[in-house]
């Protein structure tokens, strides 16, 4: 069943591979701030921009305890070649390809007649619950900085006891 998430609410695990064919754990990252950063094709202008900006600003995400992931429906080994070609070495790039598009759809975000995901940004607490979720337009590069402004706004509930 699908709808789309809504804030607040605990996101729906998954597992998926990355482009070192290593397997992701959603859940296993509970105690961290997760970005998910949805992007519809690998080798586009504005997907890699947005990816690359996840990388530029790896140092940023870990000083504020974020885990950022680049989620489309490429395979595997496209975002391996894909990572490579862009540089990136930090950020895990995650292939939502089989069941095609599974994630996505279980969040609602899932182009069907296109077979993408939508261009989307969500971030979820400590305690994988979604603090922040927006769709963009497929030609609107998605502002880091705004990320970056919400993670800040989320303070590390460790740091503060």
């Amino acid at each position: 069943m699908t709808h789309e998430i809504r804030m607040g609410e605990i996101i729906q695990d998954f597992r998926l591979k990355d482009q070192k064919r290593e397997e992701m754990h959603l859940y296993d990252l509970k105690g961290k701030k997760v970005f998910l950063s949805f992007h519809p094709l690998a080798w586009t202008q504005v997907c890699a921009q947005q990816m690359k900006s996840l990388e530029e600003n790896y140092e940023a995400f870990t000083e504020l305890n974020t885990a950022p992931l680049g989620i489309s429906v490429d395979p595997m080994p496209s975002k391996k070649a894909w990572a490579r070609e862009l540089g990136i070495t930090h950020v895990k790039l995650l292939s939502d390809f089989w069941p095609h598009g599974e994630v996505a759809r279980a969040y609602g975000i899932f182009k069907e007649k296109e077979g993408v995901s939508e261009r989307a940004n969500i971030i979820i607490d400590e305690d994988q619950k979604v603090i922040f979720f927006k769709k963009y337009p497929g030609h609107e590069l998605p502002d880091i900085q705004e990320i970056i402004k919400i993670l800040k706004k989320h303070p590390d509930p460790e740091k503060h006891m």
